[in-house]
């Protein structure tokens, strides 16, 4: 494989499929010495299953450790940090991955519980978890999928579940995309599944998965972040860090002159296109349902978590005529700490008159306590 390829592969059997993937990408003569730790970095966002267009698909991960041991390598681990807000814990037992790491024989590191350290990404000092020193090779499995605040979310982003949850909440204070397009200056990927099956190309944490049934590889983060954008109806200005991570030399923004290699089921032959040939369709096309309900919120340096919870339950508010009847815009993140004002989401409102409090508060916490707020408040 070369790094301005990316392989792709569509069908049902899902293991099988990343196993063929991965011979035809040629992974174990990528890695070389069989000696090497290798570490599999998934993306367990939350504990919700795979099918809901969040997280990775064992089966995926299953393929990788099967044709990783399969070629003599045994010196593996899973590591992944879910978001702030919920634990890793819950979606390594939710999303399958207990059964999977004891199947395998293939430890679990959860990111949330380890120490950390500071490294320079590309002229940004970070604070990264101390499993990146336990890995001599990184694979990446992020799911394709639209994300609240960033638009998309893919193989550049996933290394934030490497992040201490303090580091996380720092993210978001900068912005998200100048540390995001960083991080991978500091954190090199060696090579990329992405798990392109179901993902939710509105939020994050899935909800609305749109089935496509494809597993991708590859190896350049900032390519593969720019065809994830072109398969979400996006350029990849729009996703400010992809272009950001291109300008910092982490990879190449030029899709013109990348090769899409199919492979045809499950036989040795393969097809090469460019973006946008006969067949190579995006994943939507028009604007984010995000965007129907963003005209409520105030949102200051907000963390995923929180807003990925407001968001689905201002759009149930909206389709039940409600969200119209809210003539307070709503205050959240931390950028509102120490503020006061008459309506905000999570603790770092607390000194609004009306707090839904919870850090974060769940969405069916807000949805409920919105409505009646907006029963309750009487038209200026």
């Amino acid at each position: 494989m070369n790094n301005n390829q990316i392989y792709k592969i569509y069908g049902t059997g899902y293991k099988q499929m990343t196993m063929i993937l991965l011979t035809q990408a040629g992974l174990a003569q990528r890695i070389g010495d069989r000696n090497r730790r290798i570490c599999i970095k998934p993306n367990l966002v939350c504990p919700t299953p795979a099918s809901f267009g969040a997280t990775t698909h064992p089966e995926i991960v299953a393929g990788i450790i099967e044709y990783l041991q399969e070629n003599g390598f045994e010196r593996l681990m899973i590591a992944e940090g879910s978001w702030v807000g919920d634990r890793t814990s819950d979606a390594y037992e939710y999303c399958g991955y207990r059964s999977l790491s004891e199947a395998y024989r293939v430890p679990f590191v959860d990111t949330q519980k380890l120490g950390s350290h500071t490294i320079d990404c590309s002229g940004m000092e970070i604070a990264v978890t101390d499993v990146v020193n336990d890995y001599d090779f990184l694979i990446n499995v992020p799911v394709l999928k639209g994300h609240c605040q960033t638009k998309m979310t893919c193989a550049l982003k996933n290394l934030k579940g490497l992040l201490p949850n303090t580091e996380k909440r720092r993210f978001h204070r900068l912005g998200l995309h100048d540390p995001i397009a960083h991080l991978s200056g500091g954190i090199h990927q060696d090579f990329i599944v992405v798990d392109h099956i179901c993902g939710d190309p509105d939020f994050e944490e899935g909800g609305n998965p749109l089935v496509k049934n494809c597993i991708m590889a590859a190896t350049d983060p900032v390519l593969t972040d720019c065809y994830a954008c072109f398969l979400l109806g996006l350029k990849p200005e729009e996703v400010p860090y992809v272009t950001e991570a291109g300008a910092l030399g982490i990879g190449s923004t030029d899709l013109n002159h990348a090769e899409i290699v199919t492979i045809e089921g499950d036989s040795e032959k393969t097809h090469i296109s460019r973006p946008g040939d006969a067949g190579d369709e995006e994943v939507r096309s028009g604007e984010s349902r995000v965007l129907e309900v963003s005209y409520a919120v105030d949102a200051v340096d907000s963390c995923s978590a929180c807003y990925g919870n407001l968001v689905p339950a201002l759009l149930r508010l909206k389709e039940e005529g409600f969200l119209d009847r809210l003539h307070d815009r709503i205050a959240i993140g931390q950028g509102h700490q120490g503020e006061t004002g008459k309506l905000g989401i999570g603790k770092c409102t607390r000194g609004y008159d009306c707090c839904i409090m919870g850090c974060p508060p769940d969405e069916e916490k807000i949805y409920r306590e919105l409505r009646e707020y907006i029963l309750h408040t009487p038209c200026e």
